[in-house]
């Protein structure tokens, strides 16, 4: 399964209570790389790549490509694809279509996005995509993703799907 993820407020959190992973960005790139990892983050995208899935980034931010990549890379997080606004743009812009969505996973070939905004929730009726909604203060989270996939590979019929 393709599972994407929003960065701001679901994977970087700036909440004063917010907990974070500890941070493995090297000394010398803290200047450039200086965002909160939400704490939980490695391990659930550690299980859930062991499942097979692929992780992705989708967010509406304008930070590069790179960067993003870059960023996970320190704590050791391959990400499959990003998706920034740039590319989502230039997708809704290539195929003209209008009134475009802030998001649609869908279009990317996601079958599961994980954000913290009701306005993508509303969205995803619209547009027919999967998401589940977590709040950046949710010590929670993780468990309430890992319990979305699941529910997903039940409704789907995918338990074992593209596992060993």
């Amino acid at each position: 399964m393709k599972i994407s993820f929003d960065l701001d407020d679901t994977l970087i959190c700036w909440q004063l209570h917010s907990r974070y992973e500890p941070n493995a960005v090297p000394l010398l790139l803290r200047l450039w790389f200086n965002e909160p990892l939400r704490f939980g983050t490695c391990n659930l995208i550690r299980q859930l790549k062991k499942e097979r899935h692929e992780i992705c980034v989708y967010t509406t931010s304008y930070r590069s490509l790179i960067y993003i990549r870059l960023f996970f890379c320190f704590y050791g997080i391959h990400i499959k694809e990003v998706i920034n606004q740039k590319v989502h743009d230039l997708y809704f812009q290539k195929y003209k279509i209008y009134p475009y969505p802030s998001k649609n996973p869908k279009a990317f070939g996601i079958d599961l996005h994980v954000d913290d905004s009701e306005g993508v929730q509303l969205e995803a009726a619209q547009y027919y995509f999967k998401v589940v909604i977590i709040s950046p203060l949710d010590n929670n989270w993780a468990k309430k993703v890992l319990d979305a996939v699941r529910k997903f590979e039940r409704e789907f019929n995918l338990v074992g799907f593209g596992k060993p």
